[in-house]
C-alpha cells in the first residue's frame, strides 16, 4: 500500500511523521499506518522528517518509508519541510512514539476525504487516555487551559486543540501559511484555521502511553505556545486590557469631580491621582494594541471600534493634531496656574481636581503626538 518516492502514480494520502530518535516506536507506528491505509484500500506514502542520531531512519526505510532530512531545526519546520514533499492532496500528520494509535486514522481520513471537514483531529482529550500517557498536570491543566485560550481568542471550537493526530487537505495547508518552527507550530495551525474559518471536526481517538524517552519540555513549551497565542492576539493582550483600565480610571475621576451618585463616599486627593495613573496606563497599553497591529501582521487583528478606527483611519495628521488639542487644553490650564502661583508669591497652590485633570491630559496629548509619529514611521517602513 506504500509508494516509494520515485513511484508515478499519486498517491491518496500524505502521513507524515517528525522525528529525533524514535527507534523503540517508529516500526510499530508505520505497520500500524499500513494497516489503517489497507482497511481504507487507499495507496499512500508515509515520510519521516527525521533528525534522528540513532537507528530511526534505517528502520523507517526498512518498513517502506520515504526518509527526508530538514535543513533546519524545530519540531515545525520538520513538519513544515516534509509537508512540501508530500504528493498527495490529503495530508496526515502525527508523531512516531506510539501514542498515537495510528490505526484510527480512516475516521479522520473520511471526514477529510467527503469534504465534511478542511482538517480532521483526533480529541484525546473527548477519548480515552492511557494510564501513564499524559501527565496528570497535562491532562487536567496545561491542554485544557491552552485549548481554553485558543477557542477564546481564535474562535477555534475544539475540545484538544494540541492533538497531533490530524488529516487536512493540502488546500488547507496552503490557506493556514504557518510559519512557526518550534512546538507553537501545533498551536499556530489552529490559529490560523480559526482565522481563515476553515471547518475543524474532531473525533474521539485513544492515546498511548509513549515508547522512549520523552522530549517535551513542559514548561518551557507550554509558555511558547501562550506566548505566540497572546503575541498574535494584541486585541486581548493589549487593546482590551487598556481599555478597561483607562475606563476605569476615568470613572475613578469622575467620582471625584461629580461624586458618586447615590452614596454618600466622598473620594479625594488620592483617588484622582489613582484615577489619572489608570487612565495613563491604559491609555499606554491600549496604543500598545494598535502599534503591535500595524507593526506586523498578527493572527487575530483586533476587532474593537476604536483600535479599528485607530489603525484604519488616523493619520500622522490626525493623531498629531488631537494629542495637540488634548495637551494644549490641558496647558493652557497648567499656565493659568503657574501665573496663580507666581502672583501668589511662590506660595502653595492648593490642590483642585481641575489642575490633576489638566495634567492628565497634557500627559496624554503628548503620548499622541508622539504615538502618531511613532505608527507613521512604522507603516512607512511595512
Amino acid at each position: 500500500m506504500l509508494l516509494p518516492a520515485d513511484s508515478e502514480a499519486t498517491p491518496q494520502i500524505s502521513l507524515v511523521m517528525p522525528t529525533l530518535n524514535e527507534e523503540e516506536g517508529i516500526r510499530e507506528c508505520i505497520q500500524r499506518a499500513k494497516n489503517a491505509f489497507r482497511d481504507l484500500g487507499v495507496q499512500a506514502e508515509i515520510i519521516v522528517s527525521d533528525s534522528s542520531t540513532d537507528r530511526t531512519p534505517e528502520i523507517a526505510r526498512e518498513e517502506g518509508a520515504i526518509v527526508v532530512e530538514p535543513d533546519g531545526k524545530g519540531y515545525g519546520y520538520a513538519y513544515r519541510y516534509a509537508f512540501d514533499k508530500a504528493r498527495a492532496d490529503v495530508i496526515a500528520m502525527g508523531d512516531a512514539d506510539t501514542t498515537y494509535d495510528f490505526e484510527e486514522l480512516p475516521k479522520l481520513y473520511e471526514l477529510v476525504a467527503n469534504g465534511d471537514a478542511d482538517m480532521a483531529m483526533g480529541s484525546r482529550l473527548e477519548g480515552e487516555i492511557k494510564p501513564g500517557a499524559m501527565p496528570t498536570l497535562h491532562q487536567y491543566v496545561g491542554n485544557p487551559l491552552l485549548t481554553k485560550f485558543l477557542n477564546t481568542f481564535y474562535g477555534a471550537g475544539v475540545s484538544d486543540a494540541h492533538s497531533g493526530m490530524r488529516v487536512f487537505t493540502r488546500d488547507a495547508w496552503e490557506e493556514m501559511g504557518c510559519e512557526t518552527t518550534g512546538m507553537e507550530f501545533a498551536s499556530e495551525m489552529i490559529m490560523q484555521a480559526g482565522a481563515a474559518d476553515l471547518k475543524i471536526e474532531e473525533l474521539p481517538i485513544v492515546y498511548h502511553e509513549r515508547e522512549g524517552e520523552e522530549t517535551l519540555e513542559s514548561f518551557k513549551d507550554g509558555w511558547r505556545h501562550v506566548r505566540f497565542m497572546l503575541l498574535n492576539a494584541p486585541g486581548y493582550l493589549f487593546s482590551v486590557p487598556g481599555m478597561v483600565l483607562g475606563l476605569f480610571g476615568m470613572l475613578l475621576m469622575a467620582g471625584v469631580a461629580f461624586g458618586v451618585p447615590g452614596s454618600s463616599v466622598t473620594l479625594g486627593p488620592n483617588t484622582m491621582i489613582a484615577g489619572s495613573l489608570f487612565t495613563i496606563v491604559g491609555y499606554q497599553v491600549a496604543s500598545m494594541g494598535a502599534f503591535a497591529t500595524v507593526s506586523g501582521d498578527p493572527i487575530r487583528k483586533p476587532d474593537d471600534p476604536v483600535t479599528e478606527f485607530v489603525v484604519e483611519r488616523l493619520s500622522l495628521e490626525r493623531g498629531a493634531t488631537a494629542g495637540i488639542v488634548v495637551g494644549g487644553a490641558g496647558a493652557v490650564y497648567a499656565g493659568y496656574l503657574v501665573v496663580t502661583w507666581a502672583q501668589s508669591g511662590f506660595k502653595s497652590v492648593p490642590f483642585t481636581v481641575a489642575s490633576l485633570l489638566a495634567f492628565t491630559a497634557i500627559v496624554i496629548g503628548v503620548q499622541t503626538v508622539f504615538s502618531a509619529f511613532f505608527m507613521s514611521a512604522v507603516a512607512s517602513s511595512r
